[in-house]
């Protein structure tokens, strides 16, 4: 039966997306993926822009809030990926598994510039490695294609 999991952030903007996008690319049709945000903001051109870094396009991605899932959807899975520092991190109602993973928001990285765009993509990195431990920690193998520090190739 296909899982479903759910990634929490304040603005659904990043983390929570590029953590959607790994799970939906590494593990192909086992688990569905969503992410939400207690505020949501646009997607962070950032976010796009390393993830296509690694052949992953979430460009079409929109930032969802928790609103839209709540009494609708439930969930095997819910897994957070905001600082506990957050005031704006969410909760969602309901069952399933919690889980409680904190990245730092690289939107916040000082520096507009390469600081920023470094931060992203050690966010980015982090994300990967963690949603590759899950996958493992529930005995379930990647789909072949995707290497831990390059793009996609032939999924």
């Amino acid at each position: 039966m296909l899982k479903k999991v759910l990634f929490l952030s304040s603005a659904n903007g990043a983390r929570g997306q590029m953590a959607e996008a790994f799970l939906r690319t590494l593990a192909g049709d086992a688990y569905e993926a969503q992410s939400a945000g207690s505020a949501p903001r646009d997607l962070h051109p950032l976010a796009v822009a390393v993830m296509a870094e690694r052949g992953i396009d979430i460009g079409d991605q929109r930032s969802k809030g928790v609103q839209e899932f709540m009494g609708s959807a439930q969930f095997d899975y819910l897994i957070t990926v905001c600082e506990r520092s957050e005031k704006a991190c969410p909760m969602f109602p309901g069952k399933g598994a919690r889980e409680y993973w904190p990245f730092e928001d690289p939107a916040r990285a000082e520096d507009g510039g390469e600081e920023r765009l470094a931060a992203f993509r050690a966010v980015r990195d982090q994300i990967e490695v963690r949603v590759r431990r899950w996958l493992a920690e529930r005995r379930y193998k990647p789909v072949p294609g995707l290497s831990h520090t390059g793009a996609i190739a032939d999924l």
